[in-house]
């Protein structure tokens, strides 16, 4: 997929003003929701949306999701096998993928780690993926208005490759 144009019309696309500030993005209203759903759509892109309320378990969360959209059959159905299989996700060709959670708020009283762990596998994998002209982005509706995360997707500060080594540094 082409990387967005820098012209006055595009830069008034949704996709490129959610994407501009990270790819995970928190929603109260269903109608704002449903209507940025619609224009994203419009763009091609293939919407995945799960009633993430209904999660009891993490268990039940792998569940839909490998089967929603289309693990192999080995997945490993965990938070590590989650993160190889989103770094997989096919993609339509020129658009992108956009995960919608519903109710997450009462996901995440549930089981508060791994709704903060879905996210920032998200956020990373998301990341990667738009290295190579691809975009994946999740929209997180709460019923929740207040509903706040520790951040997602923070990234060290890593030695370059030649110097990842510790006696490549003289240590």
């Amino acid at each position: 997929m082409p990387v967005f144009r820098d012209d006055s019309e595009e830069w008034q696309r949704l996709d490129l003003c959610l994407l501009q500030n990270g790819s995970v993005h928190l929603y109260h209203r269903t109608a704002v929701l449903t209507e940025d759903i619609e224009q994203l759509k419009i763009y091609g892109y293939q919407v995945d949306s799960f009633d993430s309320a209904k999660w009891e378990t993490e268990r039940m969360m792998h569940e839909e999701l490998a089967a929603r959209l289309d693990f192999p059959g080995y997945y490993g159905k965990n938070l590590n096998a989650l993160n190889d299989c989103l770094s997989e996700i096919t993609m339509p060709e020129g658009s992108g993928r956009v995960l919608v959670f519903h109710g997450y708020d009462v996901f995440t009283v549930k089981l508060p780690n791994v709704a903060w762990f879905v996210l920032d596998i998200v956020d990373r994998n998301a990341w990667l993926h738009l290295l190579f002209g691809r975009r994946l982005f999740a929209l997180i509706q709460s019923d929740n208005p207040r509903i706040e995360f520790p951040n997602i997707g923070a990234r060290p500060a890593l030695w370059n490759p030649r110097e990842w080594l510790d006696k490549n540094r003289g240590l």
